[in-house]
């Protein structure tokens, strides 16, 4: 996400790096390539400008700390004001109030409401909490199929609708329902339009009236880029919007809507939708999001991506493993699992600092799909072969190899590269532990390593 602008914004930063120290010149120049880069991803004219005239005031405005060269400092203004940008500090869902909490989501036809109301649900699960799904959108051909669909799938409640076509009817009856049933959230699927127009602003509207929604949650497609910071604005003038949620943020290279809205609607983006799998819903954070744009990563979300997928106990016996030397392709199998389940390979590379300079530098264009069919390929290759042998590389002969190659859909040659980077992975853990054992491990880790 973010690529074009995190690109021209390296390129800038790179050249005020070879300057010996800011200048009024050097200033003007990278400013008016930063102004360029924020236009080309589709930011607000208005939003850029200012945004501009704050780095420029502070720029020059100041003594360059000796500790920093002009490079540093830039960086550290444009994190700074791009963290002030997409708005200061985590803005969390207001979830506390007598049962049912009640969550409306609207928006524009297309921008993903029915598919992030189920993945908000899921999110709320997680935490403990007993949502309802309520699809009052009775207007779009199968939206309320699509979530039973959704629910099914996710064991979800899903409010069947009573039979009735009137969205306001069906809102009443789910509120009663959810009260009487114990349910502590209901999230409301509202319909939405192409465009925004006079009935489906006076139909919300009503709805928000009889519900008392403690959130209002406009759902924006970030690939549409102005055109949903447009939309945005026109249903923050007719409803006391309380937090937007950027669909498809994965999708958009430029970042034009996810740098805008904050500054042209006031409202703070809330969650971000970053895949298709119904656990792609994050937090915003502002500041981790700032890190990434600038290309300092954003380890914090990659670790707790990682805890979500690794309990103590998996993580333990793994280094057990590694420790022993004795990291098998089940072993490896299971954690190509686990990765997966994480995300993409390049949102996750995106999240290492520095690696996207570093790719930059040696001509590579991560999240092109290379990554995820290597991934592919390597899991294919694994499931195709027995337990046994993965637990056993060395009864791995010609014939089991050209049995497996032809399971996995992949060659003999591809079968080898994957054991033979196995084997690279095993003397490479071997050799650490002989390291350890010497009283060679790394300063701050102790051995073995837990």
């Amino acid at each position: 996400m973010l690529d074009n602008l995190t690109n021209r914004l390296q390129k800038v930063l790179k050249t005020l790096r070879g300057e010996g120290r800011l200048t009024e010149a050097n200033i003007q120049e990278g400013l008016r390539e930063i102004r360029m880069a924020l236009l080309e991803a589709d930011v607000n004219l208005k939003v850029a400008r200012t945004f501009v005239e704050r780095i420029r005031e502070k720029a020059m405005g100041q003594e360059v700390l000796t500790s920093l060269t002009p490079g540093q400092h830039l960086i550290r203004i444009l994190r700074d004001e791009l963290q002030t940008l997409l708005g200061e500090g985590r803005a969390a869902l207001e979830l506390k109030g007598p049962a049912p909490v009640v969550i409306m989501m609207v928006g524009l036809q297309g921008s993903g409401k029915t598919s992030t109301a189920a993945k908000l649900a899921v999110s709320l699960k997680t935490q403990g909490r007993s949502p309802l799904l309520v699809p009052a959108d009775v207007y779009r051909p199968a939206a309320i199929e699509q979530l039973h669909v959704l629910g099914r799938a996710n064991q979800l409640a899903v409010f069947d609708g009573g039979g009735s076509n009137d969205p306001r009817q069906i809102c009443r009856e789910a509120h009663t329902l959810a009260r009487t049933t114990g349910r502590d959230t209901m999230i409301v699927d509202t319909a939405g339009r192409l465009h925004v127009d006079d009935v489906m602003m006076d139909e919300v509207k009503q709805l928000a009236e009889i519900l008392k929604p403690r959130e209002i949650l406009y759902v924006a497609d970030a690939m549409t880029g102005q055109d949903a910071v447009n939309s945005a604005a026109a249903f923050a003038a007719a409803l006391p919007i309380t937090g937007v949620v950027l669909t498809k943020l994965d999708g958009d290279t430029r970042g034009g809507a996810a740098l805008s809205i904050k500054e042209t609607t006031g409202v703070s983006i809330k969650l971000i939708g970053t895949g298709e799998k119904i656990s792609d819903l994050e937090p915003f954070h502002p500041d981790r999001m700032a890190s990434r744009i600038i290309g300092m990563g954003d380890v914090m979300t990659l670790i707790e991506k990682a805890e979500a997928v690794y309990d103590e106990e998996d993580a333990e016996e793994m280094a057990r493993s590694m420790v022993q030397g004795e990291f098998s392709l089940e072993d490896l199998r299971e954690q190509l699992r686990k990765v997966k389940r994480m995300g993409s390979i390049s949102s996750l590379l995106e999240m290492i600092p520095g690696v996207s300079s570093l790719a930059a530098k040696a001509g590579l264009k991560p999240g092109e799909g290379a990554e995820e069919e290597g991934l592919k390929t390597t899991q294919a290759i694994l499931d195709s072969m027995t337990r046994e042998e993965r637990l056993s590389p060395h009864l791995i002969n010609g014939s089991r190899k050209k049995r497996i190659a032809r399971g996995s859909g992949t060659h003999v040659q591809d079968v080898n590269k994957v054991l033979k980077q196995h084997a690279q992975m095993r003397r490479m853990m071997r050799a650490m532990t002989r390291r350890g054992r010497r009283g060679g491990a790394p300063p701050g880790l102790p051995f073995p390593f837990r």
